[in-house]
């Protein structure tokens, strides 16, 4: 522990937010200075709590009006912390932050811990408010869906996901990548409530909405009663057109980062 506190050196902090992404850009900032990011939010929070420039990384960017529950960020202070001292740095990040976005965890992270570079898996899930009439209260956290949804049909074109594919089909315009192969470890569709219809699909890495094309593409298999086998033909045509339009962003949650066990246990909470 003691290398960490060398003169001279950068601290680095590892810390949990969750955040309501309604009204905001996105994670990432913008050029548009009437474009409020989540990034930007945190970023100024930080500063005024360590009254320095800082920089931000996350495990990835989520798309405007899109949730998480655990994002995975960090960054580097000039500032030296004692973990023995048990500071409530999230305490006096939050007292910084909207009612939106919540720290949750921070600990001191070992120097090779990088939240973006180190993630080994991400797990995200999609909400579905399925029936008739859509709710006051849940307009900005669900997509509402007036018919009756088979979950049957959603199940068994979920089962093609797994493995690794080339998923170009499903990746938007946007931030170019090289390779466009992900491997899907879980994807399954359960009733969460009798009204509420959740996707959960855990992967090595994701497109660029990704997870939302993959729903608007089930459920328009779905409700143009065309066979779940479709959905591999979709995959092997690696045509973003071939594919349906994405899901609604309320819908959609980051519900956890994964890292290397090592890694983890490294960590020292603060």
């Amino acid at each position: 522990m003691g290398s960490w506190y060398l003169p001279g050196m950068m601290t680095k902090v590892r810390f949990t937010v969750a955040y309501d992404g309604t009204g905001f850009c996105g994670w990432q900032k913008q050029k548009q200075e009437d474009q409020i990011s989540v990034a930007h939010v945190i970023e100024g929070a930080l500063e005024k709590v360590f009254a320095e420039k800082i920089t931000l990384f996350a495990s990835g960017r989520t798309d405007a009006g899109v949730h998480a529950l655990n994002q995975v960020c960090h960054f580097s202070t000039h500032r030296k912390i004692d973990p023995a001292k048990k500071w409530d740095l999230c305490w006096a990040l939050n007292a910084h932050l909207p009612p939106s976005i919540v720290v949750k965890k921070a600990w001191i992270a070992p120097e090779d811990f990088h939240a973006t570079l180190s993630a080994t898996h991400k797990t995200y899930r999609y909400l579905i408010l399925n029936r008739p009439r859509p709710s006051a209260h849940l307009n900005r956290y669900a997509e509402w869906v007036r018919m009756p949804i088979d979950i049957t049909h959603l199940q068994e074109s979920s089962k093609i996901l797994l493995g690794n594919h080339d998923f170009k089909s499903f990746q938007s315009v946007g931030t170019p990548v090289k390779d466009t192969v992900r491997e899907i470890y879980q994807a399954d569709w359960e009733w969460r409530r009798p009204e509420v219809l959740q996707f959960t699909v855990t992967g090595n890495g994701f497109l660029k909405q990704m997870v939302r094309n993959i729903v608007g593409t089930s459920l328009m298999l779905e409700r143009k009663g065309q066979k779940p086998s479709k959905i591999k033909e979709i995959i092997e045509a690696q045509d973003r057109r071939q594919a349906g339009p994405p899901a609604p962003a309320q819908g959609l949650y980051l519900m956890r980062v994964y890292y290397p066990q090592d890694l983890d246990n490294r960590c020292i909470e603060l």
